[in-house]
C-alpha cells in the first residue's frame, strides 16, 4: 500500500472530519466524540439496563441524535452566545442533554432517568426537563415555526426599548428534513416574509430518511427555491472537507458527480453495507474511468468508508467555520447532509429511525469509542487529554460566558373593580371586551404598554379596532396610510410604526397561536413581560389547535378572545357555528376557559386575567365571547360575587329551601334560562338560577377537591357549596350553546338528576329563534327539561 493509501486507511472518528490539526479543534472533535457516546449510551441505558417494570420499549432515537450531534456541537461548543435561543430537533434531544451534561447544566441522575419518571424528557421541554430548555419541541413543525416569531418579538421589544439591542440574539431551529413536510412552517415563512424576518436561523439535519422512507430525491433544491423566494439566504452544505480533498485529486470529478446523482436511497443502502460495497458499486458504476478508480483503489475499505460518508453535518471545522461566518441579519437557511445514524451499526439503514443497538453492538461501539467499562457516564473518559483541558475549554465557551436573558419582571398592576365602563342597556360580550380594551388604551400605563394584541385578520370583526386606533399596528418602520392621506373617511384610523402594539397576522390560525407562545414567553426568552392578547373566530381554534395545545405545553402566558360563541352567528351556517370548543376550554392543560353571559362579568375575568397571566402559578387564558347583544342586568355586585363568578359560578338567583329544581348556564343562552326561570316558577316556587361563567374553574375544583379529600383532608369545593343550598333531591337542567357535557358532570356532584341541553350535531343557517329551538336550546325547551326532572324527582 502508497503511503498515501496508508495514510487513508485510517478511521475517522464523528466530528473528526475537518481538516485543522490545531489543538483547539482537536479538544472539540474530542468532546463532539463524547456527545456521540453519551447520546446513544443514554439510551441503551434506558432500554437494557434500567429495570422495566411494564414491559414497554422505551425507546430513543440513537440514528437521530447521531445525525445531529455534530451540529449541536458545533453550536453549544463554538458559536452560540448566552442570549441565542435554540428549538432542538426532537429526535435529538438525548445529543442536546449529553451536550449540557458536559456543560455542566445536566445531572447524571437526568441522564440515567431518560425517558423515565422525573428524568430528561423524551423531547426537549421547558417546563419539565431540568436543564435550561428555550422552546418546547415534539410536535414536529412548531418548534421550528416559534422560532420566527420569537425573532419578530425580539423586534418589537427592541423598538419599544424593552430590549437593549446589544442583547439582541439568532432565534434558531434545527429540524429533520422530514419536518419541511408540515405545512405549518410554510405558513410561518410566508408571515416572517410580512414582517421583514431577520435573526433567524433554520437549520436542515439533511439525511434523507424519515421513520417510514426515505426522502424524494432532489428535494433539496425545491425547498431552496421556496426559501429564497420568501427572502430567506440558503446555505447548502454538501460534503466534508476530506471529500472535497479527494474532489481537488485527478478523477476526484468524476466521483463528484458520482455522488450527486446516486439516488438518496441508494446512497442510504451503500452507507450501511461499508467499503466493499462502495468499492463493488464504485467499480461497476465508473468502469472504464481510469482516474477515478485509481483515486478509489488508493483507500482501505474501511477509509473508502469514512471517505465516501464525509458528509459536511458530520466535519465539526466545517460547520464551525460556515457558522462563524454567517453574520448577516437576513434569516438563513442551512441544508446540511448528514447520514442518519452516522457512526453506528445499523448507518443509513432504512429502518434504523426507531432502532437500538444490541447489547454486542454497544459493547464494540464502547470499545471503538475508547469508553471503558464502569466509565461509560464519566464526562471525559475515553477522551485523549487530561480532564483540565476540557474543563478549560468548556468554561470558555461563547454560549456559557455571560448571563442569559430572562428571569424575573415586576408585577404590573391591574384596575381595581368599577373602572371599566358600564355596558350599554344591550350589549354583546365581543363588544364589552372591544370597550374594556379600549378603555385600557385611554388610560394608559404599565399595563396598557405591556399588551400586545394579534388576530388572523379579523381584528375589526373581533372588536379589536379601538384598541389599535389608539395603539397603532407594529412594524419595523413609519408607514403612511394612503387612505387617510386621500381624504377617504373611515373609523379605523391605525396608524404603522415602530411604536405600534398590534401585530397583523393573515388568515392562518396556527401563525395565531405560535406568536402567542413567543409573546408569551417574552419574560423567560428576553428579560420582558409582554401581555399578549389573540382574537379569532371561536370555530377556527380547531384550525390551529395542535399550536394551541404547543402554546400552552410550553407555559405561555396570553390573553385568547374567541367568538361567536356556538349557533349564535346564525346566519353564517354550520362552518362558523362553533360546537365543542367549551371541551376543548375544559381539558386544554395549560389554559383557563370562561364563557361570561354579561358584560360586567366580563371585566371582573378581564382585571384576573391580566394578572393571573403574571403569576408564577399562571397559565393561559381563553375567554368564550360572543356576538349576540342581550339585555345587560342593572345591579351593582358584590366584592362576594365578583370573587364567585372568578371562582366559575354564582347564584343568580338563589334557590329556597325546599326547591325542586335550578337551571344552571353558561354564555349567551342566558336570556333562554332566564326566560324559562320565569315561567316556570308558579310550578316550581323556589327554584334557582345559577350562572356557571367558568365550567372549567369549578370543575377542575371539584376534581382537586376529590383527590384532597381521598389523601384525608377536608376540603369542600366551590361548587359544592354552591349545590349544597338546594336540597339533595332536587334536579338539575343545565344548557350551553355548546356541549351538553359541559355541564351534564354537574349531576355527579351530589348525586343529583340532570337534563343537559346543549349542541351535539353541525349547526346550520337562520336566525336564533328558527335555531334555537331546531336545537332544542329555547325557553320551551327548557322548560320541558325541568319538566322531565322534576318528575323523574316525584317518581323516585
Amino acid at each position: 500500500m502508497t503511503a498515501r493509501a496508508s495514510r487513508r486507511a485510517e478511521a475517522v472518528p464523528p466530528g473528526g472530519g475537518a481538516s485543522s490539526s490545531s489543538e483547539h479543534l482537536a479538544h472539540l472533535c474530542a468532546l463532539d466524540r463524547k456527545v456521540h457516546w453519551l447520546s446513544a449510551w443514554t439510551i441503551h441505558h434506558a432500554n437494557h439496563l434500567r429495570e422495566s417494570r411494564d414491559g414497554l420499549k422505551v425507546g430513543g432515537h440513537q440514528a437521530s441524535s447521531a445525525s445531529m450531534a455534530t451540529i449541536l456541537s458545533a453550536l453549544y461548543f463554538g458559536i452560540l452566545r448566552p442570549q441565542d435561543r435554540v428549538a432542538v430537533k426532537p429526535h435529538a434531544s438525548p445529543a442536546w442533554h449529553a451536550i449540557q451534561y458536559l456543560l455542566g447544566r445536566q445531572t447524571i441522575d437526568q441522564l440515567q432517568r431518560f425517558r423515565g419518571f422525573g428524568g430528561a424528557q423524551s423531547y426537549p421541554s421547558r417546563t419539565k426537563d431540568h436543564d435550561d430548555v428555550d422552546f418546547s419541541t415534539g410536535s414536529v413543525g412548531l418548534g421550528v415555526a416559534v422560532t420566527a416569531f420569537a425573532s419578530l418579538i425580539q423586534d418589537y421589544l427592541i423598538a419599544h426599548r424593552r430590549l437593549d439591542p446589544s442583547q439582541a440574539g439568532r432565534m434558531i431551529a434545527l429540524l429533520g428534513d422530514a419536518e419541511l413536510d408540515e405545512g405549518n412552517i410554510y405558513e410561518a415563512l410566508l408571515e416572517g416574509a410580512k414582517h421583514e424576518l431577520q435573526h433567524c436561523w433554520w437549520i436542515v439535519d439533511y439525511n434523507r430518511q424519515s421513520l417510514d422512507a426515505t426522502t424524494a430525491n432532489r428535494m433539496g433544491e425545491r425547498f431552496t427555491r421556496i426559501f429564497e423566494a420568501c427572502g430567506w439566504t440558503v446555505q447548502t452544505l454538501k460534503y466534508g472537507r476530506l471529500l472535497e480533498a479527494a474532489f481537488a485529486e485527478p478523477g476526484g470529478e468524476a466521483l463528484r458527480h458520482w455522488i450527486d446523482a446516486i439516488p438518496n436511497d441508494e446512497y442510504a443502502t451503500l452507507s450501511y453495507q461499508g467499503g466493499s460495497a462502495w468499492r463493488a458499486r464504485l467499480h461497476r458504476d465508473l468502469v472504464g474511468s481510469a482516474e477515478v478508480l485509481s483515486l478509489i483503489d488508493s483507500y482501505s475499505d474501511e477509509a473508502l468508508a469514512t471517505l465516501m460518508t464525509n458528509l459536511a453535518g458530520h466535519d465539526l471545522g466545517l460547520l464551525l467555520d460556515t457558522f462563524a461566518a454567517t453574520t448577516s441579519a437576513t434569516p438563513q437557511l442551512f441544508v446540511i447532509y448528514t447520514i442518519k445514524g452516522f457512526g453506528l451499526p445499523f448507518q443509513g439503514h432504512k429502518d434504523n429511525h426507531a432502532g437500538l443497538m444490541t447489547t454486542a453492538q454497544m459493547a464494540a461501539y464502547r470499545e471503538r469509542m475508547g469508553v471503558p467499562e464502569g466509565g461509560e457516564w464519566e464526562r471525559y473518559a475515553g477522551l485523549p487529554q487530561e480532564a483540565a483541558a476540557y474543563d478549560a475549554l468548556l468554561a470558555e465557551v461563547p454560549f456559557v460566558c455571560g448571563a442569559r436573558p430572562g428571569g424575573e419582571a415586576a408585577v404590573i398592576d391591574v384596575p381595581p373593580r368599577g373602572v371599566f365602563p358600564v355596558p350599554s342597556a344591550t350589549e354583546s360580550t365581543q363588544v364589552g371586551f372591544g370597550k374594556i380594551l379600549n378603555e385600557l388604551a385611554r388610560m394608559g400605563g404599565a399595563l396598557a404598554d405591556a399588551i400586545v394584541t394579534t388576530s388572523p385578520d379579523v381584528t375589526v370583526s373581533t372588536n379589536l379596532g379601538g384598541f389599535v386606533n389608539q395603539r397603532g399596528i407594529f412594524s419595523r418602520t413609519e408607514e403612511r396610510d394612503a387612505f387617510r392621506e386621500a381624504g377617504i373617511p373611515s373609523p379605523l384610523k391605525w396608524g404603522k410604526g415602530p411604536s405600534g402594539q398590534h401585530l397583523e397576522l393573515g388568515i392562518a390560525e396556527a401563525n395565531l397561536f405560535t406568536l402567542l407562545a413567543a409573546a408569551g414567553l417574552s419574560l423567560e426568552l428576553f428579560g420582558s413581560r409582554l401581555l399578549p392578547v389573540g382574537t379569532l373566530y371561536d370555530p377556527f381554534i380547531n384550525r390551529g389547535l395542535d399550536a394551541l395545545n404547543y402554546a400552552c405545553y410550553q407555559g405561555a402566558r396570553f390573553l385568547l378572545a374567541a367568538t361567536p360563541s356556538g349557533l349564535t352567528l346564525a346566519p353564517e351556517g354550520g362552518a362558523h357555528q362553533s360546537i365543542h370548543t367549551p371541551l376543548i376550554g375544559m381539558a386544554q392543560p395549560g389554559l383557563t376557559y370562561f364563557e361570561p353571559a354579561y358584560v360586567d362579568e366580563l371585566a371582573e375575568l378581564m382585571r384576573w386575567s391580566f394578572s393571573h397571566l403574571q403569576d408564577p402559578d399562571g397559565e393561559a387564558v381563553y375567554l368564550r365571547l360572543s356576538t349576540r347583544p342581550i339585555e345587560q342586568p342593572q345591579r351593582t355586585l358584590t366584592d362576594a360575587q365578583l370573587d364567585d363568578i372568578v371562582r366559575g359560578a354564582y347564584w343568580h338567583i338563589p334557590p329556597e329551601p325546599h326547591a325542586e329544581v335550578a337551571i344552571v348556564y353558561t354564555g349567551a343562552i342566558a336570556p333562554e334560562a332566564l326566560a324559562a326561570y320565569h315561567e316556570i316558577l308558579e310550578d316550581t316556587p323556589g327554584a334557582g338560577l345559577l350562572a356557571v361563567p367558568s365550567p372549567d374553574r369549578i370543575h377542575r375544583d371539584w376534581i382537586a377537591a376529590q383527590g384532597a379529600r381521598r389523601r384525608g383532608e377536608q376540603v369542600v369545593s366551590h361548587i359544592e357549596q354552591l349545590l349544597a343550598q338546594l336540597p339533595a333531591t332536587a334536579g338539575l337542567t343545565t344548557v350551553i350553546d355548546g356541549p351538553p357535557a359541559t355541564l351534564g358532570w354537574l349531576g355527579g356532584v351530589r348525586g343529583q338528576r340532570v337534563s343537559a341541553l346543549g349542541i351535539d350535531r353541525f349547526g346550520q343557517s337562520g336566525d336564533l329563534p328558527d335555531l334555537y329551538r331546531e336545537y332544542q336550546l329555547d325557553a320551551d325547551a327548557i322548560m320541558e327539561a325541568v319538566a322531565e326532572v322534576v318528575i323523574g324527582g316525584l317518581r323516585r
